[in-house]
């Protein structure tokens, strides 16, 4: 179907379509016409995306971020980074520092 129908199919506007096509929270389909067309699986995707904006209330921008934040390693680990910088995430324990702090309650319960 062509973006009109699957916009009012989804109650939302064309143009909200085209935003979310660009912002790469659906797969862009396209007849040979170059007309954008819409199948159950692209209106699913859309459906699925919306759910996830209301449930978590956040912006299909933000949204969109998420999943750049998933499929790019690079992006990924700047994200970490910040996180740790202040004090979003926790730095993962490694098994030496466990090793290292039971040792230390050990020689601790001695004196």
């Amino acid at each position: 179907m062509r973006i009109t129908e699957a916009a009012r199919r989804l109650g939302m506007s064309p143009r909200m379509l085209r935003y979310r096509e660009a912002l790469g929270l659906l797969p862009p389909v396209r007849s040979q016409g170059a007309h954008r067309r819409f199948g159950p699986e692209e209106l699913s995707a859309v459906a699925q995306g919306v759910e996830l904006e209301k449930r978590f209330d956040i912006s299909p921008a933000e949204l969109a971020f998420a999943l750049r934040v998933l499929s790019e390693p690079s992006v990924a680990q700047a994200v970490r980074d910040l996180g740790l910088r202040i004090g979003r995430v926790q730095a993962p324990r490694r098994a030496l520092d466990f090793e290292k702090e039971k040792a230390l309650r050990l020689l601790q319960g001695r004196s």
